[in-house]
C-alpha cells in the first residue's frame, strides 16, 4: 500500500532555482531573489524569502497554478486559509506570527512583480492578514537561573572558557545569534566598554554597552584561549571554533541550548538571553527608550518612534539597572539613580511600553525559528 503524504506538508525544495517557463513562478521567484541580492538584501533575509516562497510554489504547483499571473486575490485568501490549517510535524499550528511572515513574504513578491510590470495588477495588495498577537516572550530567565546557567561552561577547558565568555557577552549586551558570530576582535572598546555590532539587522550598525564582568570573561578568552584557536591567516573574528572559523549561529544555538538543558531542565536558545537582559533591565527601572537603542530596534509596536540617545547616557542606564553589569555588585545611592533615570522610570505610565518591547521581542524569537526552519536546522 502506497505511504499516504500528510496534509499540507511541503516537501524541501532547491530554493530559488529558475525553471524552463520564462512567466513561470519558478523562473520569476529566482529573478526576485536575484533582485533582492542585487539590493544588497543579507543572505538571511534572501533565504527566508525564498523559504516562505517555497511552501507558496509547492502549494500553486499542486494545483496546476504555474504562473503569477494566474493568482487571484481568492486564490491567495484559499492559500491563506491553508496556512492555518497547517500543521506541523509535531501536530501543532502555525503560530499567527509565522503566518504573517509567510504571507508577507508572497506579498512582497507580488509587489515586486506588479512594480516591474511583469504582471498587471497586484493580487495581493488588498490581503489581510492575521491580527499580529501581543505577547510576552516565552521564557526569560530571573538572576539566580541566568547564574546558574553561566556557571556550566567548564571554564578549566579552553573551549569552556570560550563558551563562558559568550555566554556573559549575550546576557550583557543582549544581542542576536548572528551579530555575536559576526564579532571582530576591533569591534570591542574595553577602555569605553562598548560592543561596535556590524551590521545588525536591516544592516544597521550600533553601538552597544557591554558590562565589565562580560569584558573581564572576554579579556581572558582573548589572552588565553583564543591564540589557541586561530588558524593564519587570522579572521580576526571574535570568537572562533575549533578549526579556527566563524561559529555558525545554529551551532550556537544547539551550544546554548546543551548549557540550558544542563542547569534548568529547560529547551531554550540564545534568544533568551536578549529576552532576559531586556527584562532585567525593564524590572531595574530603565527607560524602554534605552533598551530600544540596545536591542537595535528602529520602532514598537504601539509606541511612538523614540529619538537615538546618546551612548554615554546609554552606558550609565546599562551600568545602573544590568544585574550582571559590574564585576562586584555595587548597591546603588537613591541620589545618583534617581539623575541618572528617567522621572518615569518606574511609574505604570510606561507599561504599554514596556509590554510592546517584549511583545517584538517574542515576535524575534519566532523569525529566528524560522530562519533555523529554513536552514534545516
Amino acid at each position: 500500500m502506497p505511504r499516504r503524504r500528510q496534509p499540507g506538508r511541503v516537501p524541501k525544495l532547491p530554493l530559488g532555482t529558475p525553471g524552463p517557463d520564462p512567466l513561470g513562478m519558478d523562473t520569476l521567484v529566482s529573478a526576485h531573489l536575484e533582485h533582492m541580492r542585487v539590493r544588497a538584501f543579507s543572505e538571511e533575509t534572501i533565504r527566508d524569502r525564498a523559504y516562505c516562497l517555497s511552501y507558496f510554489q509547492r502549494w500553486c504547483n499542486e494545483r496546476g497554478l504555474t504562473r503569477p499571473a494566474e493568482i487571484t486575490k481568492p486564490i491567495l485568501e484559499r492559500y491563506q486559509r491553508w496556512l492555518f490549517l497547517y500543521r506541523k510535524k509535531d501536530g501543532a499550528p502555525l503560530g499567527f506570527t509565522t503566518q504573517r511572515d509567510r504571507l508577507a513574504e508572497v506579498r512582497s513578491f507580488f509587489k515586486w512583480l506588479a512594480k516591474t510590470n511583469r504582471i498587471l495588477s497586484n493580487p495581493a495588495s488588498d490581503l489581510e492578514f492575521p491580527r499580529a498577537p501581543q505577547r510576552l516572550p516565552r521564557a526569560v530567565l530571573n538572576v539566580s537561573e541566568v547564574e546558574r546557567v553561566l556557571a556550566v561552561p567548564d571554564v578549566k577547558d579552553p573551549l569552556g572558557l570560550r563558551d563562558r565568555a559568550i555566554l556573559e557577552t549575550f546576557y550583557s549586551t543582549g544581542i542576536r545569534r548572528s551579530e555575536l558570530c559576526r564579532l571582530s576582535v576591533y569591534d570591542l572598546d574595553a577602555e569605553r566598554g562598548t560592543l561596535l555590532v556590524r551590521e545588525g539587522k536591516w544592516k544597521k550598525d550600533r553601538m552597544v554597552p557591554i558590562g565589565e564582568r562580560a569584558l573581564s570573561w572576554v579579556d581572558k578568552y582573548l589572552r588565553e584561549v583564543r591564540s589557541q584557536l586561530v588558524v593564519e591567516p587570522d579572521p580576526q573574528v571574535l570568537f572562533l571554533g575549533l578549526l579556527g572559523e566563524s561559529l555558525d549561529p545554529g551551532w550556537l544555538s544547539n551550544r546554548v541550548c546543551q548549557y540550558m538543558r544542563k542547569a534548568l531542565h529547560r529547551k531554550a536558545g540564545c534568544h533568551i538571553f536578549r529576552h532576559t537582559m531586556a527584562t532585567l533591565m525593564l524590572e531595574g527601572g530603565a527607560d524602554v527608550r534605552f533598551i530600544q537603542e540596545m536591542l537595535g530596534h528602529a520602532s514598537l509596536q504601539t509606541t511612538q518612534v523614540y529619538t537615538r540617545v546618546a551612548l554615554v547616557k546609554l552606558k550609565q542606564i546599562h551600568s545602573a539597572t544590568h544585574p550582571g553589569a559590574r564585576l562586584v555588585r555595587k548597591e546603588r545611592a537613591d541620589e545618583d539613580l534617581a539623575r541618572e533615570l528617567p522621572e518615569n522610570a518606574g511609574d505604570d505610565g510606561g507599561q504599554a511600553e514596556r509590554e510592546a518591547l517584549l511583545s517584538s521581542l517574542a515576535a524575534e524569537a519566532d523569525e529566528e525559528d524560522l530562519g533555523s526552519e529554513a536552514k534545516g536546522e
